[in-house]
């Protein structure tokens, strides 16, 4: 954040949120001034609220206000549907407003304190789809308080949100481990510029590098952290990325995630979370494959953890809007360029949920979530990716078709038009929590253990390699298609 002493705010909402924010840019006296709230509470407007007016109602002032192209807008309304962040957004640039901030969900203040710190940037999220569900996270978090938690993939856009997130969960340590060294410094060094403003609660973050195919590795951290919960989110996940790379999407997803469900059966882990994805469900590609074994593999662990006083499950739900390699940044970036705007097809749809719901029900779901049990996430209506690219071309100010244009590129390999959720036998069924599915374990029609054995001599080298067989594309796809009968056979241009 560039902090600015001469920008003029512009705070709307004058409620509890609005108030913490005033009072936070007040108390610091290096962002700027605040020039006035607004509001459209008629009991609040032509006030004063610690010597800032309230003007209101919103739509009909803010064409009245003083420069509003080089002032800042924060909205401050944590509580407010998608549809009125909508009309509030568009009010906004109208008048001029260049540069509109937005505080997190309710969630993420309504037992807390709100920061300007924590405001970000408003984006095509915050106003398209339905209204995320409130959940109290520090309700949820409660199972967390004095806890060892390790996410796994921190760097990524789940773990990044999951470590977030806790920071309000009360943990003695929170550990971030990953691969990639510029994520995982981009994480830490966040949660501890926002821990330094006063958000969340006192955890000690702790850093870790490593890679979770590394067995014995993985052994030494779950051992020497002691860690009570973990969430683990890593993976690789771009699936036409993955369609190219076989063999190292298995190594990875599968086996990595066998080191770390080994390695918390064996130093005792109390909690294990697990993030799948629709993709799993009657896979047709690597990436859904690699994830319906984790699946799998979960569940075996739950079973040998059953009289331990352990917990393992996944939860599984579609895509999320944001992501990294999502094609919302994709959509912007083509957008800023000019277009066009590339979506595969006109019929393609999906499930989304925005990042935050997501790991704030993925919290929820660790402390409710009983082992061997599958949770599914409810991600409402699908959306067709095409209406979707027409929304962010508008957000962006733009006219489809027009303006920027969309293109049909047709599916790429190991994608489908429809992802479904769930398998029918899976049978989904409402829990006492909002938005949570509870599925019905699907038994296991073949020999896992026998086709792990296969699938390391073709992942993992030893010293018996049968180099035949290592690195093998082609006998990897016809292994997995003998239990995955709809994994599609396409060997071109794999390593």
């Amino acid at each position: 954040m560039i902090k600015n002493n001469n920008s003029q705010f512009y705070i709307i909402g004058a409620g509890f949120a609005g108030q913490m924010i005033a009072n936070d840019i007040k108390r610091k006296k290096v962002f700027g001034n605040i020039a006035a709230f607004l509001d459209d509470n008629k009991d609040l407007i032509g006030k004063n609220i610690d010597g800032i007016p309230v003007l209101g109602p919103i739509e009909n002032v803010t064409p009245l206000l003083n420069s509003p192209d080089k002032s800042e807008a924060v909205i401050a309304i944590p509580t407010a549907s998608s549809k009125k962040i909508k009309e509030i957004y568009e009010a906004l640039t109208r008048s001029g407003f260049k540069h509109i901030k937005i505080l997190p969900s309710i969630s993420q203040v309504v037992n807390g304190t709100a920061h300007f710190v924590q405001a970000r940037e408003i984006d095509p999220l915050d106003i398209l789809g339905r209204t995320p569900v409130t959940i109290s996270l520090k309700e949820s978090l409660s199972y967390l308080r004095g806890k060892r938690v390790l996410i796994t993939g921190a760097g990524g856009s789940i773990g990044s949100e999951l470590a977030r997130q806790l920071l309000s969960g009360g943990a003695e340590r929170l550990y971030l481990f990953g691969h990639g060294e510029n994520s995982i410094y981009q994480i830490n060094r966040e949660l501890r510029l926002l821990q330094s403003e006063g958000v969340g609660e006192k955890a000690t973050v702790v850093p870790i590098i490593g890679d979770m195919k590394d067995r014995e590795y993985i052994r030494y951290i779950i051992s020497h952290t002691k860690c009570d919960v973990i969430f683990h989110c890593a993976a690789y996940k771009h699936v036409p990325l993955m369609e190219e790379n076989p063999v190292a999407v298995i190594e990875n997803n599968v086996f990595g995630t066998k080191n770390l469900l080994d390695a918390s059966i064996e130093f005792g882990v109390k909690k294990f979370v697990l993030i799948s994805t629709d993709k799993a469900v009657s896979p047709v590609s690597i990436y859904g494959a690699s994830k319906f074994l984790s699946e799998k593999l979960l569940l075996q662990a739950a079973e040998k953890v059953k009289d331990k006083k352990q917990d393992f499950m996944f939860v599984r739900f579609g895509n999320v809007l944001g992501s990294r390699g999502s094609i919302l940044p994709l959509f912007m970036e083509q957008i800023a360029n000019g277009g066009p705007v590339t979506v595969t097809d006109p019929e393609m749809e999906r499930f989304f949920m925005t990042i935050p719901e997501a790991c704030s029900l993925v919290l929820q779901t660790g402390g409710v979530g009983q082992n061997g049990y599958s949770y599914l996430l409810d991600m409402g209506e699908p959306i067709k990716i095409k209406d979707l690219a027409e929304h962010i071309i508008i957000f962006s100010g733009h006219e489809p078709n027009k303006d920027i244009e969309i293109q049909f590129t047709g599916i790429r390999p190991g994608e489908r038009l429809t992802e479904p959720l769930w398998l029918k036998e899976e049978n989904p069924q409402p829990t006492e929590y909002t938005k949570l599915l509870k599925l019905e374990a699907m038994p296991l029609t073949f020999d896992l253990d026998e086709l792990l054995v296969k699938l390391s001599e073709i992942c993992i080298s030893s010293e018996h390699t049968d180099f035949s067989k290592y690195r093998n594309s082609a006998l990897l796809r016809d292994t997995l298609q003998k239990v995955i009968p709809e994994l599609k056979a396409d060997n071109s241009n794999t390593i």
